[in-house]
């Protein structure tokens, strides 16, 4: 096995209240053997979830736990299910081992795509990891509080042909269609966002929750799961080299903590 292999794929701090913020497409590094069999646009990672660990910062001030990844998506999707089946069927989006970009920018050379078995690799590598962390994290929260909140922290540019028409809201909450969270919390949270007018939001939108959310969201046993797809252009810049921008960030991260905050409230009343 090489350094690269044995490096630690993730990190998790630890928290002491019952949530785990989840980042999964945050990770900025590709292992060097992956990287030589890629084109050069891969290593721009313009697809990348930028800068939430900073934006969502409150959290670990909040006692929360956080978990990251180190790799880019890019290596392999965190937020796919392992047999690659496609979370919007009928629409486009990229797989569980990308292909391309966003823009449809190849990420191999023809003819250098990856087989199945470097596929099954990167699942054991990479994949299996992050979710068994999930999984660990959330036992003991629960063991701890009985009930426990996941929050799918992600974002994207605001424009995106390839996956939707215009500028996509601020705020995009996802619980699966009410399958993840108690009925009504998507909602309640998508009115928060737009209350004071200065955010757009929806709930359940062009966005109802990949597969973390989907799979680990069982409020019938006590976990609840929330994914907020977050638009860029409200706390960064969209175009290289994406720079973080304070003066925008300040304000949007006051949105998501009251977001999380509302969300941890109805993990406490809710009787389903």
């Amino acid at each position: 096995m090489s350094d690269t292999e044995q490096a630690p794929v993730y990190t998790l701090s630890q928290g002491s209240i019952p949530l785990l913020v989840s980042i999964p497409h945050m990770g900025t590094q590709i292992p060097p053997d992956i990287a030589a069999s890629m084109t050069p646009v891969a290593q721009h990672y313009d697809d990348t979830d930028w800068h939430l660990d900073r934006l969502y910062s409150f959290a670990r001030d909040m006692g929360a736990s956080v978990l990251q990844p180190r790799y880019s998506r890019y290596v392999i999707d965190l937020n796919r299910p392992p047999d690659g089946a496609s979370l919007y069927p009928g629409q486009d989006t990229t797989g569980l081992l990308p292909v391309d970009t966003f823009d449809k920018e190849a990420l191999y050379p023809a003819g250098g795509l990856p087989d199945e078995a470097e596929q099954q690799r990167r699942l054991n590598l990479y994949w299996k990891p992050y979710h068994s962390a999930i999984e660990a994290e959330l036992a003991r929260l629960r063991r701890e509080h009985g009930r426990v909140l996941l929050w799918e922290a992600h974002s994207i540019r605001s424009h995106v042909p390839r996956f939707f028409e215009g500028r996509l809201p601020d705020f995009n909450f996802g619980t699966a269609r009410d399958a993840s969270a108690p009925p009504g919390l998507g909602q309640a949270l998508a009115d928060l966002a737009t209350r004071d007018g200065r955010y757009t939001a929806v709930a359940n939108g062009r966005f109802t929750g990949g597969y973390i959310t989907r799979h680990y969201g069982r409020p019938a046993e006590g976990v609840y799961a929330v994914q907020l797809e977050q638009s860029q252009i409200t706390y960064m810049q969209e175009s290289r080299p994406y720079p973080y921008l304070p003066e925008l960030a300040d304000a949007a991260a006051v949105v998501v903590r009251q977001a999380v905050e509302l969300a941890l409230e109805w993990l406490k009343k809710y009787e389903g």
